[in-house]
């Protein structure tokens, strides 16, 4: 079931990606935590433009099962992924909330929990996001999106 979920979910990135957007011009923000403001804010309205806007060439995303995410437009693939109505197998709709954060050098560490009217209960993880020269330099993540429990 997972591997069937990892698929549709880079076939739908992949068919995203062939669209092929632009990847918009780089804004940096003045703190760690404005950083964190932003993508969690630009997330949760699926702005696609303003997520790419703080990932810099060599960012990464780390996700479950060892999967890296390496570079701008594999990143880009990624949001575009996410950033589709539920019924097109994207998460728009999905509100992450911050319930708990520590700051740990240019790393802010932060528990969430999401909630959807697509969801039959709220779904918690944890993120550490390494910020650098006021962008997202690499995020760790424990979303899983095979975990969300649906209506």
């Amino acid at each position: 079931m997972k591997n069937l979920i990892a698929g549709a979910i880079l076939l739908l990135a992949t068919q995203v990606s062939a669209q092929s957007r632009e990847l918009p011009d780089l804004v940096t923000q003045p703190t760690p935590q404005a950083v964190i403001d932003e993508h969690l804010d630009a997330l949760n309205v699926c702005d696609w433009d303003r997520l790419m806007a703080q990932y810099p060439a060599d960012a990464e995303v780390h996700l479950d099962n060892g999967t890296v995410v390496v570079g701008r437009e594999a990143i880009g693939d990624l949001f575009a992924g996410f950033c589709q109505l539920p019924e097109d197998g994207g998460l728009i709709g999905i509100t992450f909330s911050t319930e708990r954060s520590f700051l740990v050098g240019n790393t802010l560490n932060v528990q969430w929990v999401a909630n959807a009217p697509f969801l039959a209960e709220p779904y918690r993880g944890s993120d550490a996001y390494v910020t650098r020269d006021g962008l997202m330099a690499a995020m760790v993540s424990t979303f899983r999106g095979s975990d969300l429990k649906m209506k």
